[in-house]
């Protein structure tokens, strides 16, 4: 076999093998961060169907955004185990977990 044909073949291994790291590199982070995000709905008494209904798509899905993009995943880890005093102030999708609290059942929190 020619040498340039391996050495062509071993780039284009090398690239898939980076690629394939990268997909699973980005799934393992999407994993994660759907996890903190059902965890902190049920740490706040919201019902984790609210991240699948219909009515609430596109804002969950905002927020499955901000989740992702969090630069504060350890305080959310520690929090959600209960090793971090305080409320979730931290979290970038407070402000929607605390208007979906007060509207929790269709009944407005005051």
């Amino acid at each position: 076999m020619d040498v340039t044909l391996t050495q062509t073949i071993a780039a284009i291994v090398m690239v898939g093998l980076g690629l394939a790291l990268i997909i699973a590199y980005r799934a393992y982070l999407a994993r994660n961060s759907e996890r903190r995000m059902l965890g902190m709905l049920d740490s706040l008494g919201l019902d984790q169907e609210i991240a699948s209904s219909g009515d609430l798509k596109t804002i969950m899905g905002e927020a499955r955004k901000r989740c992702e993009a969090c630069t504060a995943e350890d305080v959310c880890e520690r929090w959600l185990r209960g090793d971090e005093e305080g409320d979730n102030a931290f979290c970038p999708n407070k402000r929607v977990f605390d208007i979906l609290n007060k509207y929790k059942d269709g009944v407005e929190r005051v």
